[in-house]
């Protein structure tokens, strides 16, 4: 039987049956015409020189419904600026792309800073923002969609599926998920399954059936890059600069609005993507910096939420969780034998005893500095301190795009 089961608080549209791209193509060709789309693409210049982008570049040329497309370029050089301005040249939709180490863009950055709005390090969350800003200063679309950039495994219909519940005027909702199956010849998603689904979990036993704590387990797969909203939401939202990125997005979302209107789609049978490592020993890189990012972000979620970590808490927790995430590990084990999967127990088991040192280090970072490394500001207070923010946004981007 066909996997149609609905659970957690959240909808979940999965894939069933045989979805036809045309058909999905041509309903959003419709909905454009109210809901107009924007696609935002948080990109290094790497990107560019992998296999990943130049595939995802040509599935784009094919796709007619989008009204604009939106590449924050990262750790790029003028010549390389250039190099991608042509590469996205094909792509029907019409192409801004911010180039933010460029000097135009540099000085939005400092204008920020000299009124106290710091948008934060280099990183995908600071890209996303400022493309938010950049769509938002046009005001020609209502719907915003992301995806990553190192997608191997690329094809339009993810992209399709993604947009289609915002974009529908019949469907209610202002957020949506990306989900997928993070399989090849062996389970992937190490950070979700070993991490987050367990410590949600043992939160949940300590804590208390607390609402965020809900909302997050509804997720299939909360870390994924892919979402897509509605341009009011980028406008209210605030997002962290670190890995915290995606939980802390779903945390704002879940802070300003319902459940009833966020969504988590299915958009890909296979996904592949470059892999982190895990730097067991090294908390500043690696899997390791995602899953002390990760630990941060939730715990000072929580307990701006009104929920008390004591000492005694935080070592209950590493107990529980070690539990939680060694029962979780035999399921995975389980899955992985009935379906032919590659599965190294020993791995895994390292995997679990990091992160177990993660949420320690986590714990101790939010016992010294609850507040932590600030969220950036959404765009409502950002326009309440600068009025001309946008203008000067907008103006140094489509320079740059001359």
């Amino acid at each position: 039987m066909s996997d149609f089961f609905q659970s957690g608080i959240i909808t979940t549209l999965h894939q069933l049956g045989q979805p036809s791209l045309e058909r999905l193509e041509s309903e959003l060709l419709g909905f454009a015409k109210t809901r107009p789309i924007a696609l935002v693409l948080p990109a290094l210049y790497s990107e560019f020189e992998r296999p990943a982008m130049p595939g995802i570049v040509q599935e784009l040329t094919k796709v007619k419904y989008l009204n604009e497309v939106v590449l924050a370029l990262d750790q790029a050089t003028e010549a390389d600026f250039k190099r991608v301005r042509e590469t996205m040249a094909p792509i029907q939709a019409e192409v801004k792309i911010i180039h933010n180490k460029g000097k135009r863009v540099s000085e939005v950055y400092e204008t920020l800073r000299r009124n106290g709005l710091d948008a934060g390090p280099q990183g995908k969350g600071r890209s996303a923002w400022l493309s938010y800003g950049y769509v938002l200063a046009r005001g020609k679309s209502d719907v915003i969609a992301l995806h990553d950039c190192d997608i191997l495994t690329y094809n339009r219909i993810l992209l399709a599926r993604l947009c289609y519940p915002i974009a529908s005027p019949t469907l209610n909702y202002v957020f949506c998920k990306g989900y997928y199956s993070r399989v090849t010849d062996k389970m992937n998603g190490r950070v979700t399954r070993l991490l987050v689904t367990p410590l949600v979990r043992s939160l949940q036993q300590l804590a208390g059936q607390h609402g965020f704590l809900a909302f997050l387990d509804s997720f299939r797969y909360p870390l994924a890059g892919e979402f897509s909203m509605s341009a009011d939401l980028a406008r209210i939202n605030r997002i962290p600069s670190d890995w915290g990125l995606e939980v802390g997005s779903l945390a704002e979302v879940y802070r300003n609005y319902s459940p009833h209107r966020v969504c988590q789609v299915d958009i890909a049978t296979t996904y592949e993507h470059k892999h982190q490592i895990l730097s067991a020993e090294d908390a500043e890189k690696g899997l390791m910096k995602m899953a002390v990012d990760i630990c941060k972000s939730i715990f000072r979620t929580l307990a701006s939420d009104g929920v008390v970590f004591s000492d005694g808490l935080f070592r209950s927790l590493s107990a529980t969780y070690l539990r939680q995430a060694e029962d979780t590990l035999l399921k995975y084990e389980s899955d992985a034998m009935i379906n032919g999967l590659a599965f190294d127990r020993h791995e895994e088991a390292k995997a679990v005893e990091a992160f177990t040192r993660a949420i320690a280090m986590a714990a101790q970072a939010f016992v010294e500095n609850p507040m932590g490394t600030p969220l950036i500001p959404n765009w409502n207070r950002v326009r309440a301190a600068i009025p001309d923010i946008f203008e000067m946004l907008k103006l140094a981007v489509d320079e740059d795009n001359k």
